[in-house]
């Protein structure tokens, strides 16, 4: 027999409330998680002092009196080998002025695990959420730390919830069927509109509706193998060089975009959407050459000249622009120009390309935990901060995750609840460069990987950062020279199989009714029945996305 297993609760708050949420999964195994009987279950963490308030209804734990960071609120646990942990609180802080980072803390026998951050705030409650793998059994502690010492931190209504392998894997399936399928119910009915029953009804698709795909070099150009291979499994690509600024200005003045120009042509002609990667690069090592020695008034007349040339050239042909690239981690042209520059650089973009969604693109927003410059706190204070800028309210935003995987392996927890948080954002979520860093285990890592993000209901798209090229991939590839799948090509070609619907077939009931659970996609449908020898009648269909939440069907009906 099947045990239903606990599902997956994907809600976040990123508002600042006066009364906390209640506890996702009731608090899970932490004990009196609502505060509600004392102190019970929670002692004090290094030297701090703790007691227990109630204000307007509601009861909480505070820790004062604090000396060090780790001085705060805990509770002793017990972990699992293998399993997942998800982790909630809400948190506000008494005593500091403005935003106060807060960190939840899982200490083992052997280490400390980091498990997510917020920035906290005074006067009201803030939700964390993240998580973490354990990786042995054994007892553990759960605290919460703040660097702002003059800081109190006040706790309430924390959540540990663990979930087995199986379990975790559930919860991706479960998602797919509500996220990536729609319910298809058919009607044959012949030119009176009386219903056909036994009539067969055959679906092919013809093109899945979830961008999938992978970075591209400019070999792509002459080879046919690199073509055949890429055209035959992808629907999205993003360029890993050729419309950067080091390639279309490489000397000041002498602008080519014959190369990006004839990729772009290329992907047209194979209906594969294309990512602008990128206007600009924050990161001062990937300036072109006779940039950085540039003063500031001259910075400014060559990225005025930069931005105007790149997106006018290519307005209205792409589907996303990656603006201000990894703007968290590096501040290139803010040091230069001013803090205001990525607002303004959005600005602009949109000025001359109105309908082309505009990314914040950046790495270890969901891959490394311990990464605190660019944690979805960050992220999201740093899209407020854009949309700041004067001119940039409603402007089509959206939230690009490079999904760059370190050697030592993934946190899924924290990379689902990471998503979780910046889809509270209601921005579109892409994941844009996703690789795994070399290790024994790299492309187990990558199908699970793979998985988890497209099984998050939040991600709209997903491009891989896996083109060939003749110096080699970046970090994983899927093929070698003469395009023969190596691992993570095989994990690649079993997944597409996966998530594509090849064919499927049925018969009419006594009302020539059929239903079908499709793929969001193209299909084309053909329909036949034993009355009617030697007549098929086929028609296109769009199975697309509900607008909201509730499971609707699409209905479709087809005349002989």
């Amino acid at each position: 027999f099947e045990v239903e297993a606990l599902s997956y609760d994907y809600s976040a708050s990123i508002e600042c409330l006066a009364h906390p949420l209640k506890p996702l999964y009731n608090g899970g195994i932490i004990q009196n998680p609502e505060l509600n009987n004392e102190l019970q279950g929670w002692t004090a963490f290094g030297d701090a002092k703790i007691e227990h308030r109630e204000s307007l209804g509601n009861k909480y734990a505070v820790a004062h009196s604090r000396n060090q960071a780790r001085d705060s609120v805990s509770q002793k646990i017990y972990l699992q080998k293998d399993k997942h942990y998800t982790l909630s609180a809400w948190i506000q802080v008494k005593g500091s002025e403005g935003n106060v980072p807060v960190t939840a803390v899982v200490k083992t026998t052997t280490r400390l695990k980091f498990a997510g951050a917020i920035f906290a705030e005074s006067n009201c409650w803030s939700m964390l959420k993240g998580g973490l793998t354990s990786d042995e059994s054994g007892p553990a502690e759960l605290y919460f730390e703040g660097n702002d010492t003059s800081a109190e931190i006040w706790i309430d209504n924390v959540s540990l919830q663990p979930f087995t392998e199986e379990e975790w894997r559930s919860h991706q399936d479960e998602s797919i069927e509500r996220a990536r399928k729609r319910k298809v119910l058919v009607q044959a009915v012949d030119e009176e509109g009386n219903p056909l029953p036994n009539a067969t009804i055959s679906f092919v698709q013809k093109r899945p509706g979830f961008p999938f795909g992978s970075s591209m070099s400019s070999s792509i150009l002459n080879n046919k193998l690199y073509q055949d291979w890429f055209t035959s499994r992808f629907t999205v690509t993003t360029f890993g060089n050729e419309m950067k600024w080091y390639s279309t200005e490489n000397v000041q003045g002498k602008e080519d975009y014959s190369v990006a120009d004839a990729m772009l042509q290329f992907a047209k002609q194979h209906n594969i959407a294309v990512r602008g990667h990128n206007i600009f690069w924050d990161d001062p090592h990937f300036q072109p050459s006779w940039v950085p020695s540039l003063s500031p008034p001259q910075l400014n007349s060559a990225v005025e000249k930069r931005v105007r040339s790149v997106v006018s050239r290519y307005r209205g042909q792409l589907i996303a622009w990656d603006v201000v690239n990894e703007n968290l981690h590096f501040s290139f042209f803010e040091d230069k120009l001013g803090q205001a520059f990525s607002g303004r650089i959005f600005n602009e973009a949109h000025n001359i390309d109105g309908q082309t969604t505009l990314f914040l693109n950046e790495y270890n927003t969901i891959e490394d935990s311990r990464d605190g410059v660019s944690s979805p706190a960050k992220y999201i204070q740093k899209l407020k901060q854009i949309q700041s800028y004067p001119g940039n309210a409603g402007l089509p935003i959206g939230i690009g995750l490079e999904a760059h995987f370190p050697a030592q392996g993934i946190n899924f927890p924290y990379l689902r609840a990471s998503i979780d948080n910046l889809a509270a954002t209601r921005l579109p979520i892409w994941i844009t460069e996703l690789d795994v860093a070399s290790q024994p285990k790299q492309s187990q890592y990558f199908e699970l990987a793979l998985r988890e993000l497209h099984g998050h209901p939040m991600v709209r798209g997903l491009v891989m950062w896996t083109g060939p090229s003749p110096e080699g991939c970046y970090r994983i590839c899927l093929v070698d020279n003469n395009f023969r799948n190596l691992p993570a090509g095989k994990v690649v070609d079993k997944l597409l199989s996966e998530w594509r619907l090849s064919k499927l077939s049925g018969m009419t009931d006594q009302n020539g009714f059929f239903e079908a659970n499709l793929f969001h996609g193209d299909y084309e449908i053909e329909v036949s029945h034993p009355v009617m020898k030697n007549y098929t009648f086929t028609q296109r269909l769009q199975v697309t996305p509900t607008d909201d939440s509730k499971e609707t069907k699409q209905f479709v009906q087809l005349s002989m």
